[in-house]
């Protein structure tokens, strides 16, 4: 059964079951294998920032990987679940979202999957079912859960709230063993999961300024800012 994050000096420490830990770490992989980059790192931190913003020192290449792009784009064959982790920056102006998403995607996918990375590795470690981590690895594991729950979301057609609204209701008829009621139940889960990890560093930060988190009223309204209350 798992607990929920909770800081304990100086580390976060939530605990969660074999099964718990065999789901989570399945749902992150998937995720990390769409996000991975499509130019990997090389370890030469030039290189790696030219190639993090799409570009290329030859004429040649760049060429041919404009061209190779728009190929993909007019195939139709990207995956509809990237947008969602990696949304476009001027919904306004299909041009300039373009370019945009040129010059940042490939970065933004390396720090994407670097976080699931951390995230992986801190599961994998788990002993006694505690899954513990530094506090400066706290907020990639939280955004990790985050494109995790995005993504599940949307394999499940959950992109507003009436998606969200219908989807609950439709849970009602379901039957016990239908995938659509397995795949809602993680959802709650990762939600919860995400939420108890940010009540915890909003915890800390508040104890940081002084504030005590269990007597100040204000602090339920931090938290409920912070997370969003937002299931979609």
């Amino acid at each position: 059964m798992a607990r929920a994050f909770l800081r304990e000096d100086d580390r976060y420490v939530a605990l969660l079951d074999d099964l718990e830990r065999t789901v989570l770490r399945g749902l992150m992989e998937q995720t990390r294998i769409l996000l991975s980059p499509e130019v990997e790192p090389t370890g030469d931190a030039f290189d790696d920032l030219v190639a993090s913003m799409g570009l290329s020192l030859s004429a040649a290449e760049a060429s041919d990987s404009d061209a190779d792009a728009d190929a993909a784009e007019e195939e139709g064959g990207r995956d509809p679940a990237l947008d969602r982790l990696l949304p476009t920056a001027h919904r306004g102006d299909d041009a300039v979202a373009a370019e945009f998403r040129r010059l940042t995607e490939e970065g933004l996918r390396q720090r994407k999957s670097g976080n699931l990375d951390l995230a992986l590795r801190r599961i994998e470690a788990a002993a006694d079912d505690r899954v513990e981590l530094a506090l400066e690895e706290a907020p990639p594991f939280l955004v990790a859960l985050t494109d995790v729950r995005l993504l599940l979301g949307e394999r499940m057609g959950m992109r507003t709230e009436e998606d969200a609204e219908a989807l609950y209701d439709a849970l009602e008829s379901l039957d016990d063993d239908d995938p659509l009621g397995y795949a809602m139940a993680w959802y709650d889960f990762l939600t919860w999961l995400q939420e108890t990890l940010t009540q915890a560093l909003m915890g800390g930060r508040l104890d940081a300024l002084g504030i005590d988190v269990d007597t100040d009223d204000d602090t339920d309204d931090a938290t409920d800012d912070a997370t969003g209350d937002d299931r979609v």
